[in-house]
């Protein structure tokens, strides 16, 4: 593996945790949505992420031959999580039924909290496996 794809797989990982982050940050703004274009509560939505599937058979060959796997990460998928909405007492409430209950998001604010602060440091990993890539490729520059 070259250092130009170690590069590419560093920048592969900073993409799929700006998407991550993306999604608890709308699933965060919507914690209190009760009513979407679809109907009913917005739903909580997870970034589902996979391998980045080798692109060529010189790629595989590649890898192959130094025994390593894969090429970074992609998202591959954006879920809608199917945990059960929470329900409240508001009798006054537009989106109330005829009991007096409203379906609010299946948004846990703590659960957002933990995933962005997780979401954060894997995108700080990502940044500083791309500096030190970068600072061995100058390094390399200024061999005698």
């Amino acid at each position: 593996m070259g250092l130009d794809q170690a590069l590419n797989i560093s920048v592969t990982g900073l993409q799929a945790q700006r998407v991550t982050m993306e999604l608890i940050a709308s699933n965060l703004a919507n914690i209190n949505t009760t009513r979407t274009v679809f109907g009913g509560p917005y739903r909580r939505r997870v970034a589902v992420l996979a391998e980045t599937p080798v692109k060529s058979f010189a790629d595989e060959l590649s890898l192959a031959e130094t025994r390593m796997h894969g090429g970074g990460v992609d998202v591959v998928e954006v879920v809608e999580d199917s945990t059960p909405f929470q329900k409240a007492y508001k009798p006054g409430h537009p989106d109330a039924d005829r009991q007096g209950y409203v379906s609010l998001p299946n948004v846990n604010y703590s659960e957002e909290m933990v995933d962005l602060m997780y979401t954060s440091r894997m995108y700080e990993a990502n940044i500083t496996a791309f500096n030190a890539t970068k600072k061995m490729m100058q390094d390399t520059l200024q061999l005698p």
